[in-house]
Formats: structure tokens, sequence, C-alpha cells
């Protein structure tokens, strides 16, 4: 383009806005003259100069035009310039996970605890092997919670079954008073199946795991009985019962008159283990026994007590409360 004709045009629409302007403005109000909205430079240098002899009313034009040269900075109202870049390179640090280092403690504290500690996170959330094991066990408690022990299993113990008051999983969870009473017919079962005045009564129930049932009760049951029997003490009819609860062995020992009460059962589960069985002990017990009269042995399964070594061990702990005619804290007195 002529760059002669281009400055005339401009020339021409200029005086054409400030006519326009000073007509619409009263003579008495002194307005300042304002930059055009479209300004053309020859060179780069020629808006540098420009720009110094502006006023300070004057404002940056909203398009600038160059032909040759890179634009200077303008010495009035740096704003915008053209010397800053359009992207500036920033230094990306790469993503990494938490160095799977631990400290001396917490290696030494992993040693001696199953619970969850020194397994890292991703960010602000454990790590998805950690959520996953995590699912897994929630989902492994509920279930043994809400399950059943099998017909097969107490087929081969050569076991009955009774049930107590409760009606079904949900009432058992609400109503503990319900699993520690029999129902009418239960009672009735016991007394015609059962030895009754037995040196020893053996009973099962799932409690709050049928899980622990199922995994430990058979091996615990099988090495009790060969305990009791090489230490020649009279064993009654063992019996299973359905959501029963830890005090229930209060109204068999009240029902069968029975020396010692051995109960298996399985306990609450927790997010190491749903398959923990807990072995209660109690020396006549009858109904208003105390909780200091009972003994327990507790986290029998393959990642605590050993199921079979367990059952041994319950037959001397039968042993010392014949010996003694006690059980809880009276036992522990009479041996101190």
């Amino acid at each position: 383009m002529n760059d002669q004709l281009v400055s005339m045009i401009t020339q021409l629409v200029m005086e054409k806005m400030e006519k326009s302007t000073e007509s619409q403005v009263p003579e008495t109000v002194a307005t300042p003259t304002e930059q055009p909205l479209i300004t053309f430079y020859d060179t780069a240098a020629h808006q540098a100069t420009e720009t110094t002899t502006s006023r300070a009313t004057s404002q940056e034009p909203l398009i600038q035009l160059y032909q040759h040269g890179a634009p200077q900075q303008a010495t009035v109202a740096p704003t915008a310039t053209f010397e800053q870049p359009i992207n500036v390179a920033v230094s990306i640090k790469p993503f990494q996970f938490e160095a799977d280092t631990l400290t001396d403690s917490v290696q030494a504290a992993k040693k001696h605890t199953p619970a969850r500690i020194g397994v890292g996170r991703a960010g602000t959330r454990p790590k998805t092997k950690t959520w996953l094991k995590f699912r897994l066990d929630h989902a492994a408690a509920v279930d043994a919670v809400y399950g059943e022990v099998s017909e097969g299993l107490l087929q081969k113990l050569d076991v009955f079954q009774v049930t107590t008051k409760v009606k079904d999983k949900e009432e058992y969870i609400t109503r503990p008073d319900l699993g520690r009473r029999l129902s009418d017919e239960s009672k009735a079962l016991i007394q015609q199946k059962c030895k009754p005045q037995p040196k020893v009564q053996i009973i099962i129930s799932n409690g709050l795991s049928a899980s622990a049932i199922e995994e430990n009760v058979q091996d615990v049951y099988l090495a009790l009985q060969q305990s009791l029997s090489n230490l020649n003490i009279d064993i009654g009819t063992t019996f299973y019962i359905d959501k029963g609860r830890v005090a229930l062995m209060d109204e068999i020992g009240e029902l069968l008159q029975a020396e010692v009460i051995v109960y298996l059962i399985g306990e609450r589960p927790g997010l190491v283990s749903a398959e923990s069985m807990s072995a209660y002990l109690c020396y006549k017990p009858r109904i208003g026994t105390v909780e200091a009269e009972r003994m327990v042995i507790s986290n029998i399964h393959k990642g605590g007590i050993p199921p079979l070594e367990a059952g041994a061990y319950l037959g001397t702990i039968v042993e010392k409360i014949l010996h003694y005619q006690a059980s809880g804290v009276e036992l522990v007195a009479k041996e101190g």
C-alpha cells in the first residue's frame, strides 16, 4: 500500500472525527485530544518519538501497525509490551510416587502388628492397592456377620442344632438379650438329647462370625476332645446354637447342671481378621453369673493362636478349673 495515500486518508478521517467531536462538546469545556484508534508508523523509531512527545492525558491506540523493525517499549502508559514473550517456558516437574522406604521405627512396628501403618499414599488419597485391600477386608467382615455355618460342617462334627429366641440376623444384631435365651423348643430338645450333669459341656455357636466357625472349630473341637480324653475327663453331648450370645452358657448350665462349660463362638470381625474365634469357659455357670467368673481364650485363627494348639491348651485349662473348682478372677486368686 502507498504510504502517502494511507497518510492522506488517515488525516482526512481524523479531521472529520475532530470536527464531529468539537461540534458536540460546548466551547467552554476544554477536552484533551485523544489518540487515534489506528496509528501507522514507518519505523519503530518513529513510534518511540511519538510516544515520548504525547501528552499525559493521551491514551495508547487500540491497534498499532509497524512496517519494519521490532517495536520499542513505550515510555508512557507501560501496560503490555511486545518485548514480553507470549509463552514462557516453565520447567515441569514429573509426577513421582512416594518412596516406599520406611523409617526404622515404622518397619519395627509393622513386624509386631497387622494394623495398616506405613502403607503410604498417593497425593491426599490412599494407594489403590491399600484401598482395594480395605474394601476386601470390609466385605469379608460383613459376610462373616451375615453368613451361616454349613450343614456339612455340623454333620462332620456330629452335632445337632438348636436356636435362640432371635428370629433373624437383624434382630440378633439389635437385640442381644434375645440371643442369651433359648427358644422353648430348643430347651426341650437339649433335655431330650444331652447327657445330664456332665463334667464338661461343649457348645458351639456362630455368634458374630460364621466364617470363624467354618475355618477353626473343627480343629479346635477335635483337639479339645483328644485333650480331655487323655485327662480322663467326661464330656457331655455337644450341640450347635444358631445366633447365640456368650451369656447363653448360663441358661445351658442351669439346664444341664454341668460343672464346666466350654463355649466356642465366632467373635465380632474386624478389618484385620474376620475369622477370629474365642473359647469361653466357666465353672458351674448359672443364670446371674457375673462376667468376672468367666475366662476366655481369644484370637483363635491362623494369624493368631493356631486352632490345634488352642484345643490342646483348653484341655489343660479345664483340668485346672475342675481342680480348683473356680474360674475367672477366683481361679487366679486360688492359683496365686
